[in-house]
């Protein structure tokens, strides 16, 4: 199944994108792939109110009108989940490859399967193996005997060891782990459980109708949402403590400084929102439920500022012309494990792709970079000598994405620390080798940062602004901290828009930013 993430945002109407390689299920409207009715199917229905401790109630107008909607976009999903597996498939041949004819002419080994047969002609030949030592001659003197059996055990430890050794030493090469499960096939439909339902109304808060819903959607949603946790029991419930049912207080809003300064927000996030709150305070009476409200706001306003600056609401890789990101950040971010999902997420999406592996100065880089390509079936320009100019593989990548016609030209870069200034001035000389070669390119320099340095990666995001050009920041590792405010503070005063998050380790767990789904899931609950 293709969907395109980067044109999630595209269609001003909510439909769900496609491209021409989606199957025919995916294309065409849901009522006519598979008769549904209108209602949830009352069996799909019954099992998830079970579930969700709740029984079948005869009058569907009473219950809640976000559940409904779930319920009937899950009988949806599920109904689009059977007709794309009960879909024909192509055929595949089963007409037995022709025997071999057999030939008069002698042959040195023979066909198990004919040697088996009786009425064999050919006889068996015995397996050759090494030809026997001469055993030493009893006769001759002491010397020719000691000298002889010297001959003898020389000759049979290089017998050993050509069988021991291997004829050619092979190139160092990194073993491809197995992927998890979850990673390796289509996204499934699974239970209807408290996940489905928040993901269900987060999307049908921003307008998307029940038959438009992906299950792609769902799927991140849900990864998003325990990504988020560490940070979500830290903030949350601190909050939750607070507020209570009565009107939001002077006390209330220093327990909120505190929450969002712990979980990273930054001093300039942090002061901005709780203004803005205390001016609310000072016009009228604010209950806990509109104060959520706005303290929702003001964060969306946080992350939204610096993306509606650049101009471009989503980054996508521009078609018919030739795209080129730059992946820069320290040691240790997961840069190369950020390349190799954003290019799986580009082809999942329709695009063509080519990663240029330009670290060539960590150790096993190289052979980490195509060991993702695999993943993705993706190509990968390398120079494998050690020590490589990183302009030059870059040099080449550029060459090979003209030739190929690719979308997207992924450039990994060795990590640097933003104080070493004759590293940074490598990457400056990268980037005016782009300059000068694809001066037509739709570039950009995206920087990976690891949520868990907290107010260190915001250092790195300001240091690396000024020599690398950066026009976007990654921010990766979320589900391993909680210090998810980080990204408040990179958009409050580093001024940088953010791109992409990452919420797992996983081949999926990587996809673009959208400020609405990401407050939602910091503050699931509320």
């Amino acid at each position: 199944m293709v969907f395109n993430w980067f044109e999630r945002e595209a269609s001003s109407s909510g439909e769900t994108p496609s491209t021409p390689d989606s199957p025919a299920v995916e294309q065409q409207p849901l009522e006519d792939a598979v008769q549904v009715n209108p209602e949830p199917d009352p069996s799909a229905l019954q099992d998830a109110g079970d579930q969700n401790g709740e029984g079948q109630d005869d009058d569907v107008q009473e219950e809640d009108e976000a559940l409904v909607w779930a319920r009937e976009a899950y009988a949806r999903l599920k109904a689009q989940q059977q007709a794309a597996a009960t879909a024909p498939k192509t055929p595949v041949s089963t007409t037995p490859e022709p025997e071999p004819e057999a030939t008069s002419e002698p042959t040195a080994a023979v066909d198990p399967e004919i040697a088996a047969e009786p009425s064999s002609p050919v006889p068996l030949m015995p397996e050759v193996g090494p030809e026997p030592t001469p055993a030493p001659t009893v006769g001759g003197s002491l010397l020719e005997q000691a000298a002889a059996q010297r001959q003898q055990r020389q000759q049979e430890q290089e017998v050993r060891a050509l069988e021991v050794a291997p004829v050619a030493t092979p190139e160092p090469t990194i073993s491809t782990p197995p992927l998890p499960a979850a990673d390796a096939v289509e996204p499934t439909l699974g239970e209807f459980d408290e996940d489905f339902t928040w993901s269900a109304q987060v999307l049908a808060a921003q307008g998307r109708r029940a038959d438009q819903m992906s299950l792609e959607e769902i799927d991140w949603l849900g990864r998003l949402r325990r990504g988020l946790e560490k940070t979500r029991q830290g903030f949350v419930t601190g909050l939750l403590e607070n507020l209570g049912d009565d009107p939001l207080t002077p006390e209330v809003l220093d327990e909120l400084e505190t929450l969002l300064l712990r979980a990273d927000a930054g001093v300039q996030a942090t002061d901005q929102v709780l203004e803005a709150l205390r001016q609310r305070m000072n016009e009228e009476v604010v209950d806990p439920v509109e104060g959520i409200r706005f303290l929702k706001d003001q964060l969306r306003g946080l992350l939204d500022a610096p993306i509606k600056a650049s101009g471009v609401p989503l980054l996508a890789p521009e078609r018919g012309r030739l795209n080129i990101w730059l992946m820069v950040g320290v040691n240790g971010v997961g840069k190369t494990t950020t390349l190799g999902k954003l290019a799986n997420l580009a082809v999942r999406s329709g695009y063509s792709a080519l990663i240029a592996a330009a670290d060539t100065f960590r150790a096993a880089a190289v052979q980490q970079v195509e060991v993702w390509g695999e993943r993705s079936d993706v190509p990968v320009v390398s120079n494998p000598s050690s020590n490589a100019d990183p302009a030059a593989v870059v040099f080449d990548a550029i060459g090979a994405a003209r030739s190929r016609e690719t979308d997207l030209l992924l450039v990994d870069t060795a990590g640097r620390l933003q104080t070493k200034h004759n590293l940074m001035e490598e990457l400056q000389k990268v980037r005016k080798i782009i300059d000068r070669l694809a001066p037509e390119a739709n570039v950009e320099s995206l920087l990976v940062l690891d949520a868990s340095q907290g107010q260190n990666g915001l250092r790195q995001a300001m240091a690396f602004a000024k020599a690398a050009g950066l026009t976007g920041v990654v921010v990766t590792k979320l589900d391993g901290t909680a210090r998810g405010g980080v990204a408040l503070a990179v958009s409050s005063e580093a001024g940088l828009p953010i791109r992409f998050i990452g919420a797992g380790e996983g081949i999926r767990d990587l996809r673009p930013f959208n400020s609405f789904e990401f407050v939602e899931a910091l503050l699931a609950g509320r």
